[in-house]
């Protein structure tokens, strides 16, 4: 790994351990590569990026695109004995405690989206954009 992306994963992910304390060290190691990955490859694909990390941890390419694929999967479906789950909503006040804290701005951007599920049932859903 190139000394400089060395430096950026150990910062990161202590950044992200530290904002997203409810996800496990190996979770919060994962999302961190990932994130960081998407970054330096330029791309979203997990193809682009597993290939970009590979060279960079100098791991196999499936393996590290697995690795990707699993982060995204149920516990059931992950390999080994310590699987677990990330519970997405957890996240969320965390995430934006995060993102408020780094933000210089004086506004926020909200999105909102009414989405009609038959005649029963509207969801409101507000994004932060």
């Amino acid at each position: 790994m190139s000394r400089q992306i060395a430096v950026y994963h150990q910062e990161w992910t202590a950044m992200v351990q530290e904002a997203l304390p409810q996800l496990s060290k190996p979770q919060a190691t994962v999302l961190a590569v990932f994130s960081l990955g998407k970054i330096f490859a330029r791309s979203c694909a997990i193809s682009a990026v597993a290939a970009f990390l590979a060279v960079t941890l100098d791991q196999k390419s499936n393996t590290v695109r697995q690795q990707l694929r699993e982060f995204c999967w149920e516990a059931d479906a992950k390999a080994g004995e310590k699987r677990r789950d990330i519970v997405v909503e957890t996240c969320f006040v965390p995430l934006l405690r995060w993102i408020l804290s780094r933000w210089h701005g004086t506004q926020v951007a909200l999105a909102l989206d009414a989405t009609t599920l038959g005649e029963r049932f509207v969801v409101l859903a507000i994004s932060v954009v």
